[in-house]
């Protein structure tokens, strides 16, 4: 059952990475980011820390396929659930999105990490 759990979420953590990786200005939108004219290098962040950063830790844990891999996914789930939580305090960011994210972030983070170690 464990086993089923870590292909699932590492299979959705591919999936959202290649969004983020091949459809960086649909992610933009979603998350409320603007270019600045003349400057495309915020395309290059989205490529790179929310879409080939998703798909190489879950590729990588998948292809390890060892119970701390997942967890250090899991971690990478719990840094992300942390940082949209202080941002959601600090920055009053507290939109409809940005709950939903933090509560998948910390639910992915949860499993994978309870699960794994």
């Amino acid at each position: 059952m464990i086993h089923l759990c870590n292909v699932a979420l590492m299979l959705a953590t591919i999936a959202f990475g290649l969004i983020g990786w091949f459809a960086p200005h649909y992610t933009m939108r979603k998350l409320g980011l603007s270019l600045t004219p003349g400057r495309r290098v915020g395309l290059s962040e989205v490529r790179a820390v929310n879409g080939c950063l998703f798909v190489v830790v879950a590729v990588a844990a998948l292809a390890m396929n060892e119970p701390l891999a997942y967890a250090m996914v899991g971690f990478m789930y719990a840094g992300a659930a942390l940082g949209r939580a202080s941002s959601i305090v600090i920055d009053r960011s507290g939109e409809f999105i940005s709950y939903s994210f933090v509560a998948a972030e910390f639910a992915f983070a949860v499993v994978l990490v309870v699960a794994n170690t």
